[in-house]
């Protein structure tokens, strides 16, 4: 491969300095990207993936060095540019769609505004061009009425559109390369899709490179040309996609790839707890009464019943009639895409507000959000571990706060508790001293999940709890939540995008759209025999399809 036109990184070096000394994040990483093409980089929280990408578009944080390597960009030394040389390549040359809009996009300005930020710098675009040129790239990313869209404010869209919103900004000024920092990690399965065949269409009709930053190996297998896998800030091994996904050589890419649902969900076996497979063999889908030789057994009384549960905010219905009941000891799961209504469910069931009609059931009794002990029975891990975690306080001393409210353990019990309930989310009691800011998205996730299990509930709600976090911190909460299920006969609604990770772990599953339930029933016939075409299209959009149907190899 000629890499004359190429990104191309060499056996790159980067350190940063801490309170705790030199730390040594990027050693010896070599890869290139070539124009046109995509190189994927897979690997966990802290494996040095986005070091290694902010380090090739000159945005590494001020504490952060290159050591050694070199960064080529045709001719270009991009490791020795000054911050004024480094300004005429970010953008006209290598564009970058960051992880996270909403920290991306600045709220007080438009979308309008925020797009043609590079524009404005870079050209010499008169105002109306410039707002011509925008709108033009809001309708080339699949933005409905760009025109409205250019006038709103980012928390006017959805997740979706966001992303859009940036991949429009990094293909203003027509780079060469892009950099994708896990621009899907939060989005549901259609919209990533959406989004990453967005991205696929683009590099093979502009010819653009892209270096495209995950942690999520059935993505890198569907899109990339090239996978590069990193652990520890080191490259563990790099080939064409189809021959480390078939044939990996490091024992971690093969830990990858047992521990990533979606490149097995067409084997994966129903997980059931006891409770489970009592429901399944009570469910509405098996033999009926009258069918029946022998009495069928009475179903014991759920857990939690959602019965017409609507939910509206002034005119906008965010819910409506939805009805579910979640057995004692089960996993029920709530899948749908962005804004259709789900977590509005969930915060509901966990008591956080009142349906407008209908009403969610807890042990046969109505929930009562005003009630300080349904926080002792039912407990909310959110999604973003940011927003859900005090930043001034302790991980210790967020632990031991639900425990002293309620009073569960003596003032010398709570730090044998916390380090306890650190252990089961696999971090080290040590951690107790540190605050949010210290630890990593994947880390925080595992301390909001341990805040919610220390008070030992019967039912918790995860809303998205898992969807930011790399295959193999997934994996091993997974199997925790798995195992403290039927240890302490624990219930959970399961709210996620993720349908690979929905099968593995749930026993019921409803499927929502436009606020409204289109399914409801096992999950194992959910997945076999969808009778809803939303369900087959969210179906159809798990990534991994190429991995799993053997045409990943069709390119050996």
């Amino acid at each position: 491969m000629s890499t004359h036109d190429s990104l191309v990184i060499s056996d790159l070096a980067v350190t940063y300095s801490t309170s705790r000394g030199v730390v040594q994040a990027v050693q010896n990483v070599s890869l290139s990207v070539a124009p046109g093409q995509i190189t994927a980089v897979v690997g966990e929280s802290g494996s040095g993936k986005s070091t290694t990408a902010q380090a090739a578009i000159g945005l590494l944080a001020d504490n952060a060095q290159i050591t050694a390597g070199t960064m080529h960009l045709g001719g270009i030394d991009l490791a020795r540019l000054t911050d004024k040389q480094w300004q005429r390549i970010r953008g006209p040359r290598i564009g970058l769609i960051p992880q996270d809009p909403n920290n991306s996009l600045n709220p007080v300005k438009t979308i309008g505004a925020s797009v043609s930020e590079g524009l404005e710098i870079h050209t010499s675009l008169s105002t109306e061009a410039r707002k011509a040129r925008v709108i033009e790239l809001l309708e080339m990313v699949g933005i409905d009425n760009p025109e409205r869209r250019y006038r709103q404010y980012p928390h006017e869209l959805s997740g979706g559109m966001k992303q859009r919103v940036l991949i429009a900004a990094a293909l203003a000024l027509e780079p060469d390369f892009i950099i994708a920092d896990e621009p899907t990690s939060a989005l549901d399965v259609t919209v990533q899709k959406t989004i990453l065949d967005l991205i696929d269409e683009l590099r093979h009709s502009r010819n653009i490179g892209v270096l495209l930053i995950t942690h999520d190996l059935a993505v890198a297998g569907d899109r990339a040309d090239r996978i590069v896998v990193m652990h520890d800030g080191q490259v563990k091994e790099t080939g064409y996609a189809a021959s480390v996904l078939s044939d990996p050589q490091d024992s971690y890419t093969r830990q990858l790839l047992a521990d990533a649902p979606s490149l097995s969900v067409a084997s994966v076996p129903q997980r059931r707890s006891v409770a489970g497979s009592v429901r399944a063999q009570q469910s509405a889908h098996a033999v009926a009464p009258w069918q029946r030789d022998v009495p069928a057994q009475a179903e014991p009384a759920p857990l939690l019943s959602v019965r017409n549960f609507t939910q509206k905010f002034g005119d906008f219905t965010a819910a409506e009639n939805i009805s579910f009941d979640v057995q004692r000891g089960t996993t029920h799961a709530i899948v749908d895409e962005s804004g259709s209504g789900k977590t509005t469910t969930g915060r509901a069931i966990a008591g956080f507000s009142s349906p407008t009609t209908g009403e969610i059931l807890f042990e046969g009794k109505r929930i009562d959000p005003k009630s300080k002990q349904l926080r002792k029975h039912v407990q909310l891990v959110y999604q973003n571990p940011y927003s859900s975690l005090n930043p001034k306080m302790t991980v210790g001393v967020t632990l031991a706060e639900p425990l002293k409210n309620f009073k569960l353990v003596g003032k010398s019990q709570i730090k044998e508790r916390v380090a306890r309930y650190l252990e089961l989310v696999s971090l080290d009691p040590e951690f107790a001293s540190r605050r949010p800011a210290e630890l990593s998205g994947g880390q925080r996730q595992r301390v909001a999940i341990a805040r919610a299990l220390i008070v030992e509930p019967e039912l918790v709600v995860f809303d998205e709890a898992v969807s930011a976090l790399d295959v193999t911190v997934q994996s091993q909460i997974l199997r925790l939540l798995a195992r403290l299920q039927e240890e302490l006969t624990l219930t959970y609604v399961f709210i996620s995008h993720d349908l690979a990770v929905v099968r593995q772990i749930s026993d019921t599953v409803s499927v929502m759209t436009a606020g409204q339930q289109v399914e409801y029933g096992e999950t194992e016939r959910v997945f076999s025999s969808p009778t809803s075409t939303f369900t087959r299209s969210l179906i159809d959009a798990i990534p991994g399809q190429r991995f799993r149907d053997g045409s990943l190899n069709m390119g050996l």
